[in-house]
């Protein structure tokens, strides 16, 4: 049964993630916020510091409160790794609901999350718990689920991408590769020499080649569609825009059929995912400040490849709009509630 009104508190409210969050909620028409926490901003009203909220959002920053999270329905943590497992023990014993848009409760290998995350986990045993926010694949468990593990920006277009070929059996599990594209955002609100304007403009790089830590949450999802373990290839990128994620999917395919039928068949009844027409090309602006994820399927001439072109916002779908669809299932409320902006153009 739907909530009437939701309570919600939002942990780390200063970051691009955390304002993204802000903005969507605040126009959510089932949701009232009712604490945003800062520790370095606490006392300054959120909308001196984020101006597009001045109207919208009246609240301040706060020092955070066990006991004025307690009372929320449900806590976004729209922090840094390693914050939210900290706190997510006395809130899930208050039964509150918790949201985690960064990546402790991801893996289910908690050896292998300290390997990536070069960090101790505070509650291993919540892990086995937590919820895996990938509606597309997860939507019966996340209705149910009390910590939601948000999915990584990049492992939501690649999985999305892949998913159809995975789960129809027919994509060789054994040579997966995602090209991958994001914009700066992506690195977080913080002051970092290559993201700086003369650094990351007119330039384009790859970084994290021989390892990057959504490597085994994309792995660990793939396997799962798959049903066996995969091996993939994923390289991302850093390109000169300030949203925007972009893969491009290979996999060999054992099998003639129509790829965009199958893709469309798929994804008929997912209200955030749109698969474009045969021979398109989807681009990152066609998806900026909305949640969709826009997908195209290739099969180059010659080849025996399939290959998928998906876009995402690392903010939107990537991030806090798809905490807010998973807020909205696990409160029985209509998946698309407050999620229905259309992308921003130009």
């Amino acid at each position: 049964m739907a909530t009437a009104t939701i309570k919600a508190g939002i942990v780390g409210g200063t970051g691009y993630t955390g304002v993204e969050l802000l903005r969507l909620l605040a126009q959510h028409p089932r949701v009232e916020m009712t604490v945003i926490t800062s520790r370095s901003e606490a006392g300054m009203p959120v909308a001196d510091m984020f101006p597009n909220l001045r109207g919208r959002v009246g609240l301040k920053f706060t020092e955070p409160s066990r006991d004025a999270l307690s009372a929320c329905d449900v806590v976004f943590f729209a922090t840094p790794n390693g914050v939210a497992m900290n706190e997510a023990r006395a809130l899930y014993d208050a039964g509150v609901r918790l949201i985690d848009i960064a990546a402790d409760f991801r893996i289910k290998d908690v050896a292998l999350w300290e390997r990536w995350y070069k960090m101790k986990h505070a509650c291993p045993d919540l892990v086995r718990d937590a919820v895996y926010g990938l509606p597309e694949v997860n939507r019966n468990a996340i209705r149910e689920a009390r910590i939601l593990a948000n999915p990584g920006c990049y492992p939501t277009a690649v999985q999305l991408g892949f998913l159809p070929l995975l789960e129809a059996g027919i994509a060789d599990a054994e040579y997966l590769i995602a090209d991958c594209k994001s914009g700066v955002s992506g690195a977080g609100r913080k002051a970092e020499v290559h993201t700086l304007l003369a650094e990351a403009s007119d330039n384009f790089k790859a970084y994290g080649v021989t390892g990057h830590r959504h490597t085994p949450e994309i792995a660990q999802g793939l396997s799962a569609m798959a049903g066996r373990p995969v091996k993939l290839i994923f390289t991302p990128h850093l390109t000169p825009m300030i949203r925007g994620i972009h893969a491009t999917l290979y996999a060999r395919v054992s099998d003639a059929r129509d790829l965009h039928a199958l893709y469309e068949a798929r994804y008929a009844s997912e209200p955030f995912v749109d698969v474009l027409p045969p021979g398109s090309h989807p681009d990152t602006r066609s998806v900026r400040g909305s949640n969709v994820c826009r997908i195209a399927i290739h099969r180059p001439e010659g080849s025996d490849a399939a290959l998928v072109l998906s876009v995402i916002d690392n903010l939107v779908k990537g991030a806090s709009g798809q905490a807010v669809q998973n807020m909205n299932i696990m409160f029985g409320l209509p998946e698309t509630m407050g999620l229905e902006q259309i992308a921003l153009l130009p």
